[in-house]
């Protein structure tokens, strides 16, 4: 599948999609939401890829934030459709996918950018990074997930502060790192490389096991769903699996396991 606003490499078993945007410091537009839908759901159904890697093009900008022009004269319905769909193709898509997703955030992530980063299962920064959630100067409050996931990630008050001081609450990485809101920092020069290195890690586990635990996590954070049994229910169905069975005999059998992801 080819893309527009996208750029999509492999490095082995690691899917790299790169927002590539940079005259718009890759802010996110309907064409581009659409684009990383596609491109998650073809890299959800490749059985040669294992983990994704999320980036922007440049030194600049991971994602700067949402394309404000397309929506500046959007009514009450047009705003609630606008999220939802935005929730439906890319934020919720890539928090619920099956493989595990890692944003290498570079540069500038605003608004919907620091959503998207948010939506990721974790998160490594350059040293250069600056995040934020800039919304309520625009008279509007962020509308991709980022009341939630913020306040989930760094705590009730924080995350307050942040998004009620708009522009002026943005952070710098390292005090990102500090309050849990990325996991990494690295220099600048370092961050795919690092974030590639992890993601190999990762890579050479059980893709089952892999997708089991990130819908076990995620239960917690589902109102109305008990985490606990879910992880049970999870647990359980990986003794079905080929993986399962593999990787209990290769560890009594002091090998290497080699993962089918069945």
């Amino acid at each position: 599948m080819s893309y527009t606003n996208l750029l999509v490499a492999d490095d082995g078993a690691i899917r790299v999609i790169t927002i590539n945007r940079p005259d718009q410091l890759n802010a996110l537009n309907r064409d581009t939401i659409n684009e990383l839908d596609g491109a998650l759901t073809e890299a959800e159904a490749d059985k040669n890829v294992r983990v994704i890697i999320i980036t922007g093009s440049g030194i600049k900008a991971f994602v700067a934030g949402a394309d404000i022009k397309e929506f500046a004269h959007f009514s009450v319905e047009e705003g609630k459709a606008l999220s939802a769909d935005g929730h439906k193709k890319l934020f919720t898509h890539v928090e619920r996918l099956n493989k595990p997703v890692i944003a290498a955030v570079n540069g500038f992530a605003l608004g919907g950018g620091l959503e998207l980063a948010m939506s990721c299962h974790f998160r490594v920064a350059s040293e250069t990074a600056k995040l934020g959630l800039p919304e309520v100067g625009l008279g509007v409050i962020p509308g991709y997930g980022g009341t939630q996931r913020l306040a989930q990630l760094v705590g009730k008050g924080k995350a307050m502060e942040m998004i009620l001081l708009g522009s002026t609450g943005m952070i710098p990485a390292t005090e990102a790192l500090q309050w849990g809101l990325v996991n990494h920092v690295v220099p600048a020069e370092q961050l795919l490389s690092t974030t590639l290195e992890l993601a190999g890690k990762i890579a050479r586990n059980s893709p089952t096991a892999l997708g089991a635990a990130i819908r076990a996590v995620n239960a917690g954070y589902e109102p109305g769903t008990n985490g606990m049994q879910r992880e049970i229910e999870e647990f359980g169905k990986c003794f079905g699996t080929a993986d399962f069975k593999e990787g209990t005999m290769a560890f009594m059998e002091k090998r290497k396991a080699d993962f089918t992801g069945s």
